[in-house]
This record gives structure tokens, sequence and C-alpha cells, in this order.
């Protein structure tokens, strides 16, 4: 089944309420400091990821043909031009467990490599963002819109920093330090799906981040495209969410951030 054959106002409904019902299960354990184990040095798993997963997987798996890729428990895609769900039952994990409120469950659907439409909720901060890519986006029900700023040096920016940068030379570190001098502020808040929804809604101009994975930013790539937003590699060109990088932006400053990289990238090499 091709992108222009889905249902895509009901698959959106149904990603809202699965998103929204492993939402609400698993802010029962926000800020009661849940157990965790060590998926990496510091990566963080709970009972509260795994559980979420499943519910995600049942609720999506039962109301569609389409298989179901997460973060705890993988899954095969479909072939390129079939629909995939890529499921994140709480992004933003470390935060969950420390009861920081930046986490949410993400959940996106994708198409030949492209996010076409996405829900995002976050209980702790009572915000929900949907999108299907054409259609708009939408902030707790209301349209939203990324921002008007058109310069890198007024711009608000977050990003992100991998799991293996106390080992790795490819950390964001120098990016980070390089590109904070340029624009207004950074913010890193832990969560990329909620990095792209601030994106989406103008709450920040742009994010940049290596070494993500898909279903960190299938929802949210969606809702920043449908918010009118700008998608890429750091390189400027076209990404897919199973790249491993993205460049998100209002699109106003997309060019000077992606000028800022290459020369961060230049310089380090």
């Amino acid at each position: 089944m091709t992108e222009t054959t889905l249902d895509t106002k009901r698959c959106l409904g149904l990603a809202l309420d699965a998103a929204r019902s492993a939402g609400e299960m698993v802010r029962g354990g926000w800020r009661k400091h849940p157990a965790s184990t060590h998926k990496g040095r510091i990566d963080l798993v709970t009972q509260f990821d795994l559980d979420s997963e499943s519910l995600l997987r049942e609720a999506l798996s039962g109301a569609t043909p389409y298989p179901v890729v997460g973060e705890e428990r993988g899954g095969t895609a479909a072939e390129r031009d079939a629909p995939t769900w890529y499921v994140d039952p709480i992004d933003g994990t470390t935060n969950f467990v420390h009861g920081h409120p930046f986490w949410c469950v993400s959940v996106g659907l994708v198409v030949a490599g492209r996010s076409v439409l996405g829900a995002v909720v976050a209980p702790s901060l009572g915000i929900e963002w949907t999108a299907i890519v054409g259609e708009g986006a939408a902030r707790n029900g209301r349209p939203c819109r990324v921002s008007d700023v058109s310069t890198l040096q007024d711009a608000l920016l977050a990003t992100g920093f991998p799991y293996d940068r106390h080992i790795s030379d490819d950390n964001n570190f120098d990016a980070f330090v390089a590109i904070k001098k340029k624009c207004q502020a950074v913010r890193r808040c832990g969560s990329a799906a909620i990095d792209l929804c601030f994106v989406a809604d103008g709450t920040y101009d742009g994010y940049w981040e290596k070494k993500v994975k898909a279903w960190d930013v299938a929802a949210g790539c969606a809702i920043v495209s449908a918010a009118g937003g700008r998608l890429s590699a750091y390189d400027g060109r076209p990404t897919e969410v199973t790249s491993g990088q993205i460049v998100a932006t209002n699109g106003r400053i997309h060019d000077e951030l992606v000028t800022a990289l290459d020369e961060v990238r230049r310089t380090s090499a």
C-alpha cells in the first residue's frame, strides 16, 4: 500500500489514541523514582518503557496491517513503498527516571523513508502535537506554525548529544560550542521528539542532532513538515528518518544553520 492510498485521518486518530493511552499509563510512574536498568553506559530503560511499547504495538497492529518498529523491541520495516509505524514508548527516559517533565510518547507513520503523519503526547507538559503532512499541524488541537525568525543570531535552537559521547569524537560538542556563539541561545531538553515539535509550534527556530533513531524523529518530522518547516541532512540535502541525522528549522534560518554546521565539520576534520 502506498502513501496515496492511506486513510491518513484514520491513522492519525489511531496514533493519537494509542499515544494518549500509553502516556497516561507512563505518567503513573512519573516522579515516583521508577527502577531502571542500563542498555548502555548512560542509556536507561524502565518497565514503563516496555509496557508502553507493548500497549502501542497492540493498539496499532490490531487496527492496521502495517508493521511496528519500536525502540525497545525493534521490528522489521515494511518494503520501501509500504507504511511502517515507528514508536518511541518514552522519548526522554532519563528525564522520566529523574522526574524531569520533558518526556513524551511518539508515534509516527513512515512511507518510503519519509514521515507522513505523527502524534506526540507529553503528559507531564500537558501538550499534544499532531500532524498530517500537507494538511497542517496542531498543538493541543489548535493549528500551529513554525516561527518567523529570519537570522541565526536571533534564533533559539535545540540540540542533543549521542549516548556514545563519552567514547566517540563524533559527539556534537564542537558544533554546540560553535553554534551557541552564533545564535541567541541553545537548549538541550533531552527528547528529540519534543525538540522537533517545539520547532513546529514556533517555540524553537531550529534543531540539529546526529545519531538519532527513526523512532526518535518519525512523528516529529511529520509535524515539522506539516507546520511549514524544513528538514534536511547536515549537508542540506533531503534526509530520511532512518539516516541518523537531522536538521529541522523554520526554513528561514535553514541554510545559515547548515552552513554553520559545515564550518564546524571542516574545522574539525
